[in-house]
């Protein structure tokens, strides 16, 4: 038996390239509509085609009966690299972004739906690369695994098996995977499509409204505009409220809805948790400005609540230069940052089931504490968590904020100051887009040292893939038999 199978795992990326191909190729429109140069686009697809054509040929053979878990590992991981890496083409081909790092870093924040960008005038783009940068997020919100859902069982692979590797607490769907395939895509293209109407019945042309629909459904926050949502109205900011708030919400619970089956909703604690921690941190926040600020009590309200969500589902869309907020204000939203939403949504940090594990476990602690011979049990949905799985998420738990702890001295090493350091690498973990200090609301990344970008866009990923999917790679027992 082989610990990995390479040809296995060329093919898996071959089938990869694809995607990201027809992801240029759904830029060549604009360009046309907007008379702007199409060879960036044409000649990514060309490049990459070409490489998917390589990976296919040397694969051909490969035998997908042997499919493991160390090849989902590395096929997961490898992919989101790749993709991120070819991401940069169009960037460099049109010289927009004609520096690799920092096209790496543009490219990197698109496809984990990070939305940070190095950018200093957006506006000045051309559509057609606007209109990519929007696009990178939402193929990389849905995932490039969930969509191979709908692909690998013609490999006669399991699609749901790497799916699953980047969300460790994805509830288990039963039904066929090409049904799960389906619904799953159903819903973020309904959700898309919903909100692209509601926003174009505002403010917003019908650019802007798919461009920004593409950043809150896959919780990426890449605006088309240099302020981001401040210049647009009260109608269009509450829209993109509620769509960042189900956008945060788990596809398993839309899986449910769709299938009409209410009491797998009603069993969901996480859904209620997550909305219950939405209320209060949105109502703190308002009661802070009202505090704090000449805001009326409605522009408060809206404020609060549009930048509470948009941070707990790390989307990054901001209403209001935040960063200007008391300290009370600027602290909540960091602590936030480490919130994240739902599991099984396209949104990141740590994720709501995992708080409230965690929660539970302190509950049981202080249970034992005045009953030292009760058995105390952590039930999650309805259903007995295992000590493995409770003993996985703690540790996952304490690895990120070990991670953040890690990442924020290295950063700070490179010259950067601790607060801007420290928030960069909370929302570059977590996907969140702009942080506070010099890469608040307002300002961007392209000020930091070389090196910290090359920090940032790998914690990108890394909190993408939820960490543990990229450190098992790491581990002796992943190279051993």
């Amino acid at each position: 038996m082989k610990l990995i199978n390479p040809l296995l795992i060329l093919r898996i990326l071959s089938t990869i390239l694809l995607i990201e191909t027809f992801t240029f190729l759904l830029c060549l429109p604009v360009s046309l509509i907007y008379n702007e140069p199409y060879s960036p686009f044409l000649l990514s697809a060309g490049i990459t085609i070409l490489l998917s054509g390589i990976f296919y040929l040397i694969s051909r053979k490969a035998d997908f009966t042997k499919f493991n878990n160390r090849d989902g590992y590395l096929s997961v991981t490898i992919a989101w690299l790749v993709f991120s890496l070819l991401g940069t083409l169009p960037y460099l081909i049109s010289a927009t972004i004609p520096d690799f790092i920092n096209a790496f870093f543009e490219s990197t924040s698109g496809f984990s739906t990070t939305g940070s960008s190095i950018l200093m005038d957006v506006e000045s783009l051309p559509y057609s690369v606007l209109f990519y940068r929007s696009l990178t997020q939402w193929v990389g919100g849905i995932g490039i695994i969930a969509l191979l859902i709908l692909i690998l069982p013609s490999l006669k692979v399991s699609g749901y098996q790497l799916f699953n590797l980047e969300s460790s607490l994805t509830e288990k769907f039963h039904p066929k995977t090409n049904a799960i395939g389906f619904r799953i895509l159903f819903v973020y293209l309904g959700l898309t499509l919903a909100e692209i109407i509601l926003l174009k019945l505002g403010d917003m042309n019908l650019f802007d409204s798919i461009c920004h629909s593409f950043g809150t459904v896959a919780t990426g926050g890449f605006s088309t505009k240099n302020t981001n949502l401040i210049s647009f109205s009260s109608y269009t900011q509450y829209v993109v409220l509620l769509f960042m708030f189900l956008a945060g919400t788990s596809q398993v619970t839309f899986y449910y809805l769709v299938k009409i089956n209410i009491k797998k909703v009603r069993q969901n604690e996480e859904w209620f948790f997550y909305t219950a921690v939405v209320i209060i941190s949105g109502s703190l926040a308002t009661i802070i400005l009202l505090l704090n600020t000449t805001y009326p009590f409605e522009q408060a309200f809206r404020h609060g609540f549009f930048q509470v969500i948009s941070i707990m589902s790390s989307t990054g869309y901001y209403s209001t230069n935040f960063g200007l907020w008391t300290t009370a204000g600027t602290l909540l939203l960091f602590l936030l940052m480490f919130s994240g939403g739902s599991t099984g949504s396209s949104s990141g940090g740590i994720r709501m089931a995992r708080h409230l594990i965690v929660l539970k476990n302190i509950k049981n602690a202080f249970l034992r504490l005045n009953h030292p011979k009760s058995i105390s049990i952590i039930r999650l949905n309805g259903k007995v968590l295992g000590e493995t799985t409770n003993i996985s998420i703690i540790s996952f738990v304490v690895l990120y904020l070990f991670i953040f702890v890690l990442g924020t001295i290295f950063i700070v090493m490179t010259g950067v100051d601790p607060i801007t350091a420290s928030t960069s690498v909370a929302t570059c973990m977590a996907g969140i887009g702009p942080g506070l200090g010099t890469v608040g609301p307002l300002c961007n990344f392209g000020h930091l040292p070389e090196l910290s970008k090359i920090i940032l866009s790998l914690l990108m990923i890394l909190g993408r893939l939820e960490i543990i999917t990229v450190f098992t790679i790491f581990t002796n027992s992943f190279w051993r038999l």
